[in-house]
């Protein structure tokens, strides 16, 4: 039960007697079909409260009745009066009666609503009913804690904390299935209608009634802590949010996500987030009522309320009430805890709440995003705001795929968000994204094409930016682009906005979660429109990130190979081409941890530690490495282990190897790589701004007699694109910000399962129409391979696996930069092995950057490679490209 309104949660819900949310939030149904064994509190709960019902009047100095119509906010048929046949003492227990009222009254019900503000104030305890439930259509009891003193503003800012409370008991659906579901719940946060709630439902064992008998409900609530039982049975726990920082003490995200406060901070007068104990650190008083429909009840099960459960009165029947501290602790009421295995998973008990994630301090590092680039973003999801359409995957023969919104009677926003109430996509998760870095530089750019315009023909077309969660935003029209074009019909436009000038229309340009693109509202309907391209840029290009390199054919002298228990002395070995030299660990008898270390005791003389802050690769950096057996341990099964530290063992994380990102373990003789995202490690609690150890061994104990070669391990982010010596264009797939294409002909290239040395694999098929393929850098995304220019190749693999129906046709090698403002086109005959392609057989073709500068290629700039039969005589060829590469080989 909230005070002020469960209105908006509660008129989006339908609801089945299975999976019902209860209180305004998210709730997950547990049942226990097992008899319950009750875990009794402990001695240490001290009874300082309670009515037993035991006298002939409700006691007024406990209980203030509350007497209005006002529906609680919630749109409640009921008027709550002191009259005693609404409420009265009879047999030992508390009756609350919902009649129906007089034909000419202001609600068609009357009921009782009592409160012992003033009177029965606490802060922390166990709270515990014993009642039996109301049941029918339209029935809404509930035992439940409000603030005092509303320390923090109004509702929900200071917090409610819900004990029990149900909805429509003992109805029965289509199925026969009768509805037993309680609800424990707490609303906080925002005020209204931002406001949050998160909880749990429960069904007793054998889906029992709790309004066929009395039975127990109770919290126990403790600093930072509140649980939820049914006849002692604990089924639910909540929790202040756990901030995790980094080693510089900057808040990077949340160990835990549970409950928080946002009201005016009392140094800054700024409205404030807060991850802390508030707003459940105060006094909240009790309140006992039966509420009659409103929006929660009527509209789930049967909807609406059913007059003939209440002709002859509806009984909320209680018990006694009463009111426990702990002795051991009354100020933080901790000490008494009644728990059981799994309360504090979240796989069983635990519940997550809707706190806010902080985001991550700036890295000042600039980097582009891609909200669409082709295919949809789980992090960021088309979205249709208000209109109930869902945006849709369409073909187009000049953008390939696109994303087309649509606007029809009810007024609308559309475009791409990253919230977490519009994430469906498992794999998805919010990521507000830091474009401060690039202020002076980025970019917010998209491509657009109007299917059809608006019936208003003349409305105006908006595009708008959110940030942290509508904190700010700025809304501009789309023809004060750069561009400075109107949308027009049928036509792709480009459409591009400076950060600058997003960032002085008001937005904090430190966490965009929103950006929008639509017809001004209320004059959209009958428009279609498809876009693409939708990216925020630096305006330099791509940028390089930090990259920690610990061992690559060398050792790094701040990051030396390490025995930490041993005895033993890593080793440099030299193997083979393809591994010229390697560490080498061995493991004796003393159980013991190998790896790489970067701190002062273990340095010599003269080197200083270097922890690696990977804070600005977070999203999509990896630690990686190749490892290969050569002597397994004598344990053959024991498992092998990656262990990662920072700031001095302050957070470690261990994971198998197999749960790395190939998912392999270790074969003995053969050289494996093993990746791990620094986003899942950081989920698991790791520090990433310190990195200074990296453990690679089989588990403590259990290595004797293990040999293995590490080789190539690197914490880095694997969608750079810097200067460099090589750059993969397609391995398997294509690079991040690179894509197969047909320039001319409208075909979509697809990835292709080839044979085993080659697996995936990029497929061209040309048809009648002439055209040229290959693959194509994003706008604004060049590859510098200046650097490498000496001694540098762009090389790839080809399979024809069905000739062009002209024989005679030659096939060709183009390669373009700067937009096309330099290019190179030779036959593939010309490469450094001069050979034709023989269909059927994978060949390389190799040519080296000098040759191509010699010819006028601008190799800082390269954004397309191209292979193609020549122009005009390709048609009925299929081909197939992989490993193409450029810089050295």
């Amino acid at each position: 039960m909230n005070r002020a309104a469960k209105r908006i949660t509660m008129l989006s819900i339908v609801m089945s007697t299975t999976t019902l949310i209860g209180c305004g939030g998210d709730a997950d149904t547990t049942s226990k079909a097992e008899p319950v064994n009750p875990a009794l509190p402990v001695s240490d709960w001290e009874l300082v409260w309670s009515d037993e019902f035991d006298s002939a009047n409700i006691d007024l100095n406990k209980w203030t009745h509350e007497v209005n119509c006002l529906g609680g906010g919630n749109n409640e048929k009921q008027c709550y009066t002191d009259s005693k046949e609404n409420s009265y003492i009879a047999d030992g227990k508390l009756q609350i009666v919902a009649l129906p009222a007089a034909q000419d009254a202001s609600q068609p019900y009357t009921s009782a609503r009592l409160n012992s503000r003033y009177k029965a104030d606490f802060k922390y305890g166990r709270f515990e009913m014993n009642a039996k439930l109301p049941s029918g259509q339209g029935s809404w009891p509930a035992f439940w804690l409000m603030p005092t003193d509303e320390v923090y503003g109004g509702w929900p800012r200071s917090g409610e904390i819900d004990i029990v409370e149900s909805v429509n008991l003992n109805t029965v659906n289509s199925d026969n299935v009768a509805e037993t579901h309680v609800y424990g719940t707490l609303h906080y946060g925002k005020a209204s209608p931002d406001n949050a709630s998160s909880g749990k439902a429960y069904q007793l064992p054998d889906s029992v009634s709790p309004a066929d008998g009395f039975h127990t409900y109770a919290v126990e609530w403790q600093e930072g802590e509140i649980r939820w039982y049914v006849d002692d049975y604990l089924y639910a726990t909540q929790r202040r949010s756990d901030v995790r920082k980094n080693s510089k003490s900057e808040a990077v995200g949340l160990a835990h996500r549970g409950w928080f406060s946002e009201y005016f901070d009392a140094t800054s007068g700024e409205l404030t987030t807060f991850w802390d104990n508030s707003p459940y650190d105060q006094e909240f008083y009790m309140i006992l009522n039966q509420a009659v429909g409103g929006n929660w009840p009527e509209n789930v099960n049967n909807t609406g309320i059913d007059a003939q459960a209440y002709t002859n009165g509806n009984h909320f029947e209680i018990d006694y009430i009463r009111v426990y501290q702990c002795k051991s602790d009354p100020l933080t009421g901790k000490g008494c805890e009644t728990i059981r295995a799994g309360y504090d998973s979240k796989e069983d008990a635990l519940v997550e709440g809707k706190a806010p994630i902080p985001s991550p301090p700036s890295t000042g590092v600039p980097q582009s995003l891609t909200i669409f680039g082709g295919e949809f973003n789980a992090n960021w999801p088309a979205w249709d705001c208000c209109g109930g359409s869902t945006p849709a995957l369409k073909n187009d023969t000049e953008k390939g795929d696109v994303v087309e919104f649509s606007v029809g009677a009810e007024p609308t926003v559309n475009g791409f968000i990253t919230r977490e109430a519009f994430i469906t996509d498992e794999s998805g998760k919010p990521s507000p994204f830091d474009a401060s870095p690039a202020v002076d530089t980025g970019s917010l750019s998209f491509d657009m094409k109007v299917v059809s315009l608006p019936n208003a023909a003349d409305a105006p077309w908006i595009v708008k930016v959110e940030s942290n969660e509508a904190t700010t935003a700025v809304e501009v029209a789309i023809n004060s682009s750069t561009e400075g074009e109107l949308p027009a019909a049928g036509i792709w436009q480009t459409y591009t906005f400076p950060l600058k000038t997003l960032a002085d229309g008001g937005l904090d340009l430190s966490a965009i979660d929103v950006v929008m693109i639509f017809p001004a509202w209320g004059q959209g309907e009958g428009a279609i429109y498809q876009v693409a391209n939708m990216k925020i840029n630096t305006g330099n290009g791509a940028s390089a990130s930090p990259k920690l390199t610990v061992f690559e054919n060398s050792a790094n002298p701040a990051w030396p190979a390490w025995d930490c228990c041993g005895g033993s002395m890593p080793t440099i070995e030299t193997l083979d081409d393809a591994h010229e030299q390697v560490t080498e660990f061995s493991i004796g008898a003393s159980p013991t941890v190998m790896g790489f270390i970067s701190r002062a005791e273990f340095l010599a003389d003269g080197v200083s530690p270097a922890p690696f802050d990977a804070s600005s690769i977070l999203s999509d950096g990896v630690i990686s490495f190749e490892m290969n057996v050569v002597t397994m341990p004598n344990t053959a099964d024991a498992p092998w282990l990656l262990k990662v530290e920072s700031n001095n063992g302050e957070t470690p994380v261990e994971l198998a190897l197999s749960a790395s990102v190939e998912g392999v373990i270790p074969v003995q003789g053969v050289w494996q790589t093993y990746t791990f995202k620094l986003s899942d490690l950081a989920d698991a609690g790791l520090d990433v701004s310190a990195i200074d150890v990296l453990m690679i061994f089989p588990a403590w104990g259990q290595g004797e007699g293990a040999v293995y070669h590490v080789d190539n391990v690197k914490i880095y982010n694997p969608n750079d694109q810097p200067a460099t010596t090589k750059q993969i264009l397609f391995a398997d797939s294509p690079a991040q910000q690179w894509s197969i294409w047909d320039c001319c002909a409208g075909s979509t290239p697809t990835v292709e399962n080839d044979d085993t040395a080659h697996g995936m694999t990029a497929e061209f098929v040309i048809g009648a129409s002439p055209t040229v393929m290959g693959i194509l850098a994003d706008d604004d995304v060049y590859l510098d391979a200046s650097s490498a220019l000496s001694d540098g190749v762009v090389q790839f693999e080809m399979k024809v696996v069905t000739p062009p129906n002209d024989s005679d046709s030659v096939w060709m090698f183009k390669i373009e930069s700067g937009d096309a403002s330099a290019a190179v086109e030779l036959a593939l005959s010309a490469s450094n092995e001069g050979a034709a392609p023989v269909t059927g057989q994978w060949q390389t073709y190799t040519y080296s950057l000098q040759a191509l500068f010699d010819a006028g290629l601008d190799i800082s700039q390269i954004d397309v490679v191209m292979v193609f039969p020549a122009w005009g005589t390709g048609e009925g060829a299929v081909y197939r490209l992989d490993n193409v590469i450029i810089g050295q080989p």
